[in-house]
C-alpha cells in the first residue's frame, strides 16, 4: 500500500474530473474528490445543461405563434418565469445527485471543502484536514469573467442568470461570443429588450464569417440591438433602481439588468499551484504536456482550467485520457482536430473542421458548396427566416474538410456529419449518399 492517503485526489468535481476519477477508480486506485461548490461543475450546475434547458423554453414563444397555422387553436399563453426556474433548478438538483451517486458507487471519497495545494503530493482542506496523493489532478475549470470597470459589480454573469427573481424588462448583454448569443435569443423570447454590447465589430469569433452574418441579421429582424465597437466605461445606479451603461464614445444605455459574458478565465486563483511550482500562463491556465502533466511531475489538470478547448466533451476525454494512461497503463492523448461546436442561438448553428477563411489559408484551392433555403416548417408558418448550410472542400483532394450550418436542429444534425469530416470523406462520398426526404439534413448530400 501507498504511504499516501490517496492515489488520486482531484480538485473540482466538474465534467473532467468526475470522469477521471471514476475511471482511476475501475482502474483500482483509492480516489478522493474535493469540490467546494456542487459536484457536476460548470456544464451541469451553472453552464451547458440548464441553459440548454432555458433555450428549450424559449423555443415555445414561437411554437406556440407557429401552431395556428397548422391548425392548432392556441389561445394567448403568458410565460411565468418562476415557473421554469424553479423546475430547471431541480433538475440541477437531481443531476448533482446523481453525479454524487455515480461517484459513491465507484468508491470515490467526496470532499465538500475546497482545497489548496501546499506540496507536490498534498493538499490542504478549508476545515484545516491535510490529504495526501500519489498524483494530485487539477480540473477546477473556468470563471465569468467580468471587466474592471466602475459599477461592474452592479451587473451578473451567466452563473446567476438561472437564479433571477424575474425576467427584466430591458437588458444589455456584454459580449459577442456564444453565452452572450445564446443568452440574447433566450430573453428576447421571454420577452425582454435586448440589447448586446461588444467591444469588436463582430459576433462569434472563430465561426464562419457566413453563418454567423446570418445568425446577426435574424437576430436584428427579431428585434434583438447590437452595440459594436464599444467599450464600458461605468456602470451607475439610477434612483428608480435601473442601471445606466455608459460607452466610451457612444450615447449610454438604460436597462434593468446587465449581464456580462465577456469570456471565461481558467480558476486558478488562490489554488497554491505557482507555490509549489506549477507553471501558469499569462491568463491563469495550467500549462500542460500532451499527457495532461504539469511542470510538477505529481500534478496533472484537464479540462477548462488548461484553456485548451473550453468545451465539455473535450474536457471528459481529457479526464479519460488522464485516466488511462496513469492508472491504466495505456498512454493516451486527445486529438482536437475537427472538434465540433455549436451555439445554441435563436436559431441554432454549429460547424466542424476548417472555416472558408481559414481553409484558404491553409489549404489554398478550395470549393464552396452552399445551400440557402427556408426551412419547411417555416414555410407553411410564414416565418420567413432561413437556413444556411455551407461545405468547405479541398479542391485538390475533394475532402471535405469543413461543415458549417444555421437552421432548426443544426446542432442535431452537425453530429452525425461531423464523424464524416472526422473520417476524410470526400464530396463525392455526399453526393453518392441517398437524400432523406423530405428532411432539412438532406441538403448536405445535394449541395451543388
Amino acid at each position: 500500500m501507498s504511504s499516501f492517503d490517496y492515489d488520486l485526489l482531484v480538485i473540482g468535481a466538474g465534467s473532467g474530473g468526475v470522469r477521471a476519477a471514476r475511471i482511476a477508480a475501475g482502474y483500482g486506485a483509492r480516489v478522493a474528490v474535493t469540490e467546494e461548490h456542487r459536484v457536476g461543475g460548470t456544464c451541469v450546475i451553472r453552464g451547458c445543461v440548464p441553459k440548454k434547458l432555458l433555450v428549450y423554453g424559449a423555443h415555445f414563444a414561437e411554437d406556440l405563434k407557429d401552431a395556428r397555422r397548422f391548425g392548432w387553436n392556441v389561445s394567448n399563453g403568458t410565460f411565468e418565469w418562476t415557473v421554469l426556474r424553479e423546475n430547471v433548478l431541480a433538475e440541477v438538483d437531481r443531476l448533482n445527485d446523481l453525479y454524487r451517486k455515480n461517484l459513491f458507487d465507484h468508491q470515490v471519497t467526496v470532499w465538500d471543502e475546497r482545497a489548496t495545494v501546499v506540496g507536490p503530493n498534498e493538499v490542504v482542506l478549508a476545515g484545516g484536514r491535510r490529504l495526501t496523493a500519489g498524483v494530485i489532478l487539477i480540473a477546477t475549470g473556468a470563471t465569468p469573467a467580468v471587466p474592471s470597470v466602475p459599477g461592474a459589480e452592479l451587473g451578473i454573469t451567466s452563473d446567476e442568470v438561472f437564479h433571477m427573481g424575474h425576467v427584466p424588462r430591458r437588458v444589455v448583454i456584454a459580449g459577442g461570443g456564444y453565452i452572450a448569443n445564446e443568452f440574447a435569443g433566450i430573453l428576447h423570447e421571454f420577452g425582454a429588450q435586448v440589447t448586446l454590447v461588444n467591444r469588436s465589430d463582430q459576433i462569434l469569433r472563430g465561426y464562419d464569417e457566413t453563418v454567423r452574418d446570418r445568425l446577426l441579421q435574424i437576430s436584428l429582424d427579431k428585434g434583438i440591438r447590437f452595440r459594436f465597437k464599444a467599450a464600458f466605461e461605468c456602470i451607475e445606479r439610477q434612483a428608480d433602481g435601473s442601471l445606466r451603461v455608459h460607452l466610451k464614445g457612444g450615447e449610454p444605455i438604460d436597462c434593468d439588468q446587465l449581464l456580462f459574458a465577456t469570456g471565461r478565465r481558467p480558476n486558478t486563483a488562490g489554488l497554491g499551484l505557482e507555490a509549489v511550482g506549477v507553471t501558469l500562463d499569462g491568463q491563469g491556465a495550467v500549462c500542460v504536456d500532451e499527457y495532461n502533466r504539469s511542470s510538477v511531475d505529481s500534478i496533472y489538470a484537464v479540462g477548462d482550467v488548461t484553456n485548451r478547448v473550453q468545451l465539455t466533451p473535450v474536457a471528459i476525454r481529457e479526464g479519460h485520457a488522464f485516466a488511462d494512461t496513469v492508472f491504466g497503463g495505456n498512454p493516451r492523448t486527445v486529438d482536437y482536430r475537427c472538434i465540433p461546436s455549436a451555439v445554441f442561438s435563436h436559431p441554432p448553428l454549429a460547424g466542424v473542421g476548417l472555416t472558408e477563411v481559414q481553409a484558404r489559408e491553409q489549404l489554398g484551392s478550395v470549393k464552396v458548396y452552399t445551400s440557402d433555403f427556408r426551412p419547411m416548417k417555416n414555410v407553411l408558418a410564414s416565418r420567413n427566416e432561413r437556413a444556411l448550410y455551407k461545405m468547405v472542400v479541398d479542391a485538390e483532394t475533394d475532402r471535405v474538410v469543413g461543415l458549417h450550418m444555421i437552421g432548426p436542429d443544426a446542432p442535431e444534425i452537425l453530429q452525425a456529419a461531423a464523424v464524416a469530416v472526422k473520417a476524410g470523406l470526400t464530396k463525392q462520398d455526399f453526393d453518392n449518399t441517398v437524400a432523406l426526404h423530405p428532411s432539412m439534413a438532406e441538403e448536405l448530400v445535394l449541395l451543388k
